[in-house]
């Protein structure tokens, strides 16, 4: 069963700014990934989607409530983490909390109680005082406390420290083994990676690809990096063989070599007709996934050839 369907959603700013025919769907208990650089269209899609903006056309329905009609009672029930914080001025951490413990009547604060615990969150100083990360703890514990069924999480740990944003995975873990279902809009692969089921990449406010996570990660595609010993036998390889060589290094006598799962026979036989100073797998990422979308030519700080080796 869908909770979050996302139908054809368009917005357009001008100048090609906005989002464009975007569609998708999160299902129950499943954490979906919307992963794209700033600026490519997710926070749009996101305020969207809790009300905070109409759309110029599409659907979208969140528990089944049209996303514009109901966005008071998508708010209410809803777990939402904005990318942008802005809170209310002269206010402490507790004064805050307190607030939308009010607001949400909680009475119960053991929860709260709890997430002021796990992210290490100071609540006496005042929120005008406090660091990005602090105040992004504030946003976690608000964003929690009333135990929501349906999180919707815009660049959740930006601002925190390395430790936190471990913390905070850790916590998105176990939220996804409790059954919640979680859209998590993030530019950050190791969250994304970490906890997404499915991802969508979108980029220049249009979807280009959904992919199951597994997929990625269980990528039957491999690519192979070889050096061989010396000029001679690169070079009589490279005349030579029948494999796919995918990217070629004269000056280096290395080769990378793609290669399905089911052909791996034929890579090390071939291989074997020749000396060689190592053989390694290059392991294929959620990273160099989306990189064929953004960058035909390279990968993120590896200035090396991503050709082929994705998903079709």
């Amino acid at each position: 069963m869908s909770v979050i369907e996302i139908e054809q959603l368009t917005k357009d700013y001008g100048s090609h700014r906005g989002v464009f025919d975007v569609s998708f769907e999160v299902g129950q208990g499943e954490v979906f990934g919307f992963l794209g650089p700033n600026g490519a269209g997710k926070t749009t899609t996101i305020r969207h989607i809790m009300g905070f903006s109409k759309a110029q056309s599409g659907t979208l329905r969140v528990a089944n409530k049209d996303c514009w009609k109901n966005a008071g009672a998508i708010k209410r029930e809803v777990g939402y983490l904005p990318g942008e914080l802005a809170f209310p001025k002269n206010m402490t951490a507790a004064n805050f909390i307190d607030f939308m413990a009010q607001e949400r009547k909680i009475t119960d604060m053991s929860k709260t109680n709890e997430l002021i615990e796990m992210f290490e969150l100071e609540t006496s100083p005042k929120l005008d005082n406090m660091s990005l990360g602090t105040r992004r703890k504030v946003a976690i514990v608000t964003a929690f406390m009333h135990d929501p069924d349906i999180l919707i999480l815009d660049e959740p740990t930006s601002g925190l420290d390395p430790v936190m944003q471990e913390r905070f995975i850790e916590f998105l873990l176990n939220e996804k083994e409790a059954g919640k279902t979680i859209l998590l809009s993030s530019h950050i692969f190791s969250e994304v990676d970490a906890t997404c089921d499915r991802i969508a990449i979108i980029k220049e406010g249009e979807i280009v690809s959904t992919v199951v996570a597994d997929d990625i990660r269980k990528n039957e595609n491999k690519m192979y990096k070889v050096e061989f010993a010396d000029e001679n036998e690169y070079e009589r390889f490279v005349e030579n063989t029948p494999l796919n060589v995918a990217v070629k290094r004269p000056s280096q006598n290395q080769v990378k070599i793609e290669i399905h799962d089911e052909n791996i026979v034929h890579l090390f036989s071939d291989l074997s007709q020749y000396q060689l100073n190592f053989l390694t797998e290059v392991k294929f990422s959620l990273e160099d996934y989306f990189m064929n979308f953004y960058d035909t030519n390279k990968s993120i700080g590896s200035g090396e050839e991503v050709l082929s080796h994705g998903l079709h």
